[in-house]
């Protein structure tokens, strides 16, 4: 956890330095928008399966007293979207700064971040069986006709 904490700090500041050392920046306000973009949609996916989960949403990997598989809404499409809406932010902070060395360190998270998709997936198999199997079929992981 406390590397998470460390590289989250460090990726809060480093972009806004980067940007007013002119260090390895991206030269070009059109990424700054862009940008701006994915910081807005990834928030709201980000906080959007918060109030869709309730209190079955947690920040560990585990099944609630209760709990239903969610099929409905984001979660017909893509089976991460809080996942999604934090890797867009994260790489749209990045970029609202131009920081291109913001972007390389980002991609540290993703090894950890499909490390923890993988762990939720096997959870959720274990619980739920063959109705999760089926779901994983019909969905994507994280990225429409991608991932």
């Amino acid at each position: 956890m406390l590397p998470f904490l460390v590289l989250g700090l460090v990726l809060a500041w480093l972009p806004a330095y980067t940007d007013r050392r002119d260090i390895a920046t991206i030269d070009s306000d059109a990424e700054r928008y862009f940008g701006l973009a994915l910081y807005v949609v990834g928030s709201v996916l980000r906080v959007v399966p918060v109030f869709v989960l309730g209190r079955r949403f947690s920040g560990l990997v585990a099944i609630q007293e209760g709990h239903e598989l969610e099929t409905g809404g984001l979660y017909r499409v893509i089976r991460h979207p809080s996942y999604l809406g934090l890797l867009l932010g994260l790489f749209g902070w990045d970029l609202v700064f131009r920081s291109a060395i913001g972007v390389l360190v980002s991609l540290l998270l993703l090894p950890p971040r499909v490390a923890r998709m993988n762990s939720e997936e096997a959870l959720l198999e274990s619980e739920f069986g063959q109705r999760y199997v089926e779901y994983r079929r019909r969905t994507w992981r994280l990225v429409p006709f991608l991932y």
